[in-house]
């Protein structure tokens, strides 16, 4: 595929430097984390050496289009965070005490109510404009902050080894599940002053990432030795593990109607599933020919370190080991665009999918434009129709054959 005529080169649009000394290139500088606020207002990365920088996105972009990129170095004050006056949203950092691996916005819906029965006896209260941010520790604990002021709010302890990943249900009940190294997925309720719920065990290995479906029904999660499982989040059980990788797996994500799910793994591939059904819609090879699955196995030069799925459902992004930042669209095999990325280790669309967001082991952040592109009428009805109904649904419809075979995204 690189000798296509309509592969293009991503636009690249700016970048968050940090600030660091010549002789500063130990560990502990990486970039393992990037994440947009639900509402589009704040960028937060993990710079490396405890610090997580918050930026109003909004300023952010206008930063990149009048001059093209921009440095980091916000005060912060003794307590881990500045307070940020009401008002417009200003750039600041928070001192989380540990390495930060993982990061998740939060916000609250107080129609939405907590799963726990006393609600009389909550020492916090949540309203609607609050924005929280929620950052998995190397030493276990997932603190989270009021992104407004930068105060601690809740430090939940209960891991026993890095918390890798961290993910809000997208329905604003401010039920948070943290992945980790301690093969253990936790379930939190914030409404409920960060009780754990419940504790997902199965993984025989580190767990490296976990996403909710769309409706907050389904939490997928991925790890070492293959695994990719899917879990029903009303029940607290096992729906079922999807088989397919042939090398740890350590990213996923969910498209927005939840019809599809990618993961990425290090055996050079994204596959991208029908997660009702367990099936493998498409898989997007980073290495030609594709490795046999012994060789997929082992150590590679095209590690997949992270997938992206675009608000708009047709576009996904993956981060290599070959310093390659990849563009797809769901109805192509090979790449859209790609642009150069050196040591990336994760990426993020922003909320109105016109910007992806890539992190790497430097401590810095670079942006790239997603290309353009008009979704078909049929794909928008697609997703509508995908957003409430199941691939088992779809398949009863009495329609043509060709259009539930659409419906079903199996002509992938």
């Amino acid at each position: 595929w690189w000798n296509q005529p309509d592969l293009c080169k991503a636009k690249f649009i700016g970048e968050l430097l940090v600030p660091v000394a010549p002789f500063d290139q130990k560990s502990g500088r990486e970039t393992w984390t990037v994440a947009f606020a639900p509402d589009g207002s704040y960028f937060a990365w993990s710079q490396g050496h405890r610090i997580v920088t918050l930026v109003p996105w909004s300023k952010c972009l206008k930063n990149f289009v009048g001059e093209g990129s921009t440095g980091v170095g916000p005060q912060q004050n003794s307590e881990g965070g500045t307070v940020v006056p009401v008002g417009e949203p200003r750039e600041h950092t928070i001192d989380c005490g540990d390495i930060v691996w993982g990061l998740a916005f939060g916000s609250s819906v107080p129609e939405k109510q907590s799963r726990c029965v006393n609600i009389e006896w909550h020492r916090f209260k949540f309203g609607q404009d609050q924005l929280l941010l929620a950052t998995g520790l190397n030493n276990g604990r997932v603190k989270i902050w009021d992104v407004y002021t930068g105060k601690l709010l809740l430090n939940l302890m209960d891991h026993t080894d890095i918390v890798r990943d961290l993910t809000f249900a997208p329905d604003g009940s401010l039920m948070l599940v943290s992945a980790s190294r301690d093969k253990t997925l936790r379930v939190w309720d914030l409404k409920d002053d960060g009780n754990m719920v419940k504790v997902l065990r199965g993984h025989q290995n580190w767990v490296y990432c976990c996403a909710f479906s769309p409706d907050s029904s389904v939490l997928c999660s991925v790890g070492a030795s293959k695994s990719v499982f899917l879990w029903d989040m009303d029940k607290y059980s096992l729906i079922r593990k999807l088989e397919g990788h042939h090398n740890d797996v350590v990213s996923c994500e969910f498209s927005p109607d939840g019809a599809l799910l990618a993961t990425a793994s290090y055996d050079t591939r994204v596959i991208i599933w029908d997660p009702h059904v367990g099936t493998v819609l498409l898989e997007l090879a980073h290495l030609f020919p594709p490795p046999s699955p012994i060789f997929a196995g082992g150590a590679n030069d095209r590690w997949v370190r992270s997938v992206a799925f675009c608000h708009d459902g047709r576009h996904i992004a993956s981060i290599t080991d070959d310093r390659m930042v990849r563009f797809w669209t769901i109805d192509e095999k090979s790449p859209k665009a790609i642009a150069p990325l050196i040591n990336g280790l994760c990426c993020a669309f922003s909320i109105d999918g016109s910007v992806l967001a890539a992190g790497s082991r430097d401590g810095s952040v670079h942006f790239w434009a997603c290309p353009k592109g008009i979704a078909s009428l049929q794909h928008l009805c697609r997703m509508a129709l995908r957003r409430v109904m199941s691939t088992q649904q779809v398949q009863t419809l009495p329609i043509p054959p060709r259009i539930r075979s659409y419906l079903s995204y199996q002509d992938l």
